[in-house]
């Protein structure tokens, strides 16, 4: 590979390690072409990006980021692939899938919202990690609740409504407010 082909790399790499704060450091070696074919389908289809890098430009590409990763490098040993998602447990849920079926990839580290994670043993608590919009959908839901307890505690019939509240007695009562998507 010439210089000038592996500096375009290392700035292709800084770039995607830059704009994402979930990323996973894989070993894909010993899986034949179809096996291959089917892990980048399946990567597709939930929306990860996975890339076969060299150990030294992916170390690189980490020491331009102002992230720190320095924990991440002992993992740069052997084959290599970074798969690039939105949600922190997308790719250890999809690992989980398709190990169904073959006993790669092998989890070798990933870097999850500023959190570092070691190690093939550490995908059963990568799955659990809730992402950002399960936790709103969480967070929406109690708040839903909790309204719903607020107003069946002021009964609709002797219009004991807080005068804050009068506004969205309709709305409740018709169970249109707050649904949850």
């Amino acid at each position: 590979m010439r210089k000038q082909d592996k500096k375009q790399l290392i700035d292709s790499l800084t770039q995607q390690l830059t704009d994402n704060n979930n990323f996973y450091i894989t070993d894909v070696s010993d899986l034949n072409a179809e096996a291959s074919s089917n892990l980048r389908r399946l990567c597709h289809k939930n929306g990860i990006k996975m890339q076969v890098v060299k150990n030294t430009l992916l170390k690189k590409a980490m020491e331009n980021v102002e992230k720190d990763y320095e924990e991440l490098y002992v993992t740069l040993k052997g084959n290599t692939s970074i798969m690039f998602a939105e949600a922190g447990n997308v790719p250890a849920k999809m690992i989980k899938e398709f190990r169904k079926k073959s006993d790669r990839p092998v989890l070798k580290g990933a870097y999850i919202e500023e959190m570092t994670y070691i190690g093939d043993d550490q995908l059963d608590f990568l799955i659990a990690i809730k992402s950002k919009n399960e936790l709103i959908q969480m967070l929406l839901h109690y708040c839903n609740h909790l309204l719903r307890m607020l107003f069946q505690h002021y009964n609709p019939v002797d219009h004991s409504y807080p005068e804050s509240l009068r506004p969205y007695q309709k709305r409740v009562n018709k169970a249109s407010f707050f649904k949850i998507i």
